[in-house]
């Protein structure tokens, strides 16, 4: 049985190694049927999720009844990462791998004040304490911000190795949304000075190029791609949380990714990018041109980054300057309506 895997994302190759008794899930002919389409990019059936809408199996795995005969609890369902699994001889950027258990150091360490708080992020899940461990990053996930830690991610000094260590008592459902978490974290570590962003943005594409709407939560990305997919025709869906943005050969290029947000679409996908659209509610719709500060503001804004490492927020800010550089921003003050989703494509589109 295999315990390790390889998946190519941005075009660059991460390595997954599973401790026993965890192990990669097996799938069934339903589900490999729906990773093999997603593989070769095929267009994915659903539609962005909105707040409020009710949310669908996040994997391709889409109910109980497709989960394999004899699985464990030590199963781990990695479907929405198998359409970007690559050649096993492909030399990886990043490593992680998932341990059975904590190792004895780490309580010790917390204990002690060995390991020194920097940080508290909860302004939305996942929450997570980040703590300093000499030239190590260690991360604690927060089940419910009350203190309930369910894993703990260690990033190497070189952010491109890290190990999670899952606490007792959490399942494989929780444990892979935290792997998942700890996958995008290291992915950021290891690409930011590669030219490469993971961006927070919903993303469609319109005869052959991508357009990518970005904005705080809740302020209708996933609303505005779903009134494109519904009112615009040879629109589809590339990705709807966290693409990747990436220049090669000075063209600009949006992946698709195993992370989705709320919504299922995992399509291995590059795309060239046709523009960045900013979304903002308002009584009206509107449109203008960004550009200097103003685009470089919003684009950053959507940019993951490890901000409290300088060296890292450097690279993040030096690629966000070429992005700017190669594709038009905007910013799109609008009610959630078909006519914005019209003001907006006949304006980015059409010029």
């Amino acid at each position: 049985m295999d315990r390790v895997r390889k998946y190519r994302v941005g075009g660059h190759v991460m390595e997954v190694e599973l401790e026993q008794p965890w192990r990669f899930m097996e799938y069934t002919p339903a589900v490999k049927a729906r990773i093999e389409a997603a593989s070769r990019g095929e267009e994915i059936p659903v539609m962005p999720t909105r707040a409020g809408d009710e949310v669908p199996a996040r994997t391709f795995v889409q109910s109980a009844l497709e989960l394999p005969e004899g699985r464990t609890r030590g199963d781990l369902d990695f479907s929405q990462y198998e359409p970007f699994r690559c050649e096993d001889d492909a030399l990886p950027m990043m490593k992680l791998k998932i341990f059975a258990r904590e190792p004895e150091w780490l309580g010790r360490e917390m204990a002690d004040g060995t390991i020194s708080l920097v940080l508290k992020v909860d302004t939305r899940p996942p929450f997570y304490y980040i703590y300093s461990r000499g030239d190590e990053t260690i991360y604690e996930f927060d089940s419910d911000e009350q203190y309930h830690i369910a894993g703990t991610l260690k990033v190497s000094a070189d952010g491109r190795s890290g190990e999670y260590y899952p606490k007792p008592g959490f399942g494989p459902h929780t444990t892979m949304f935290h792997i998942s978490t700890s996958l995008m974290m290291l992915y950021t570590y290891a690409t930011s000075c590669h030219d490469t962003l993971l961006m927070h943005a919903s993303v469609v594409r319109y005869d052959g190029r991508a357009n990518l709407f970005l904005g705080v939560s809740g302020t209708g990305k996933s609303t505005h791609s779903r009134l494109w997919l519904s009112n615009i025709e040879r629109c589809d869906l590339v990705n709807d949380d966290n693409p990747v943005l990436r220049i090669e050969d000075g063209v600009l290029y949006v992946y698709g990714t195993p992370w989705s947000g709320k919504t299922p679409c995992y399509r291995n996908l590059r795309v060239p990018v046709n523009s960045i659209v900013r979304i903002e509610q308002a009584p009206r719709n509107e449109i203008r041109l960004l550009k200097g500060l103003s685009a470089y503001a919003s684009v950053v804004a959507a940019a993951s980054s490890i901000r409290w490492q300088r060296a890292l927020m450097d690279s993040v800010a030096a690629s966000v300057e070429k992005v700017i550089g190669l594709a038009r921003c905007w910013t799109l003050h609008c009610l959630p309506d078909p006519d914005a989703a019209a003001l907006c494509f006949s304006t980015v589109c059409k010029q």
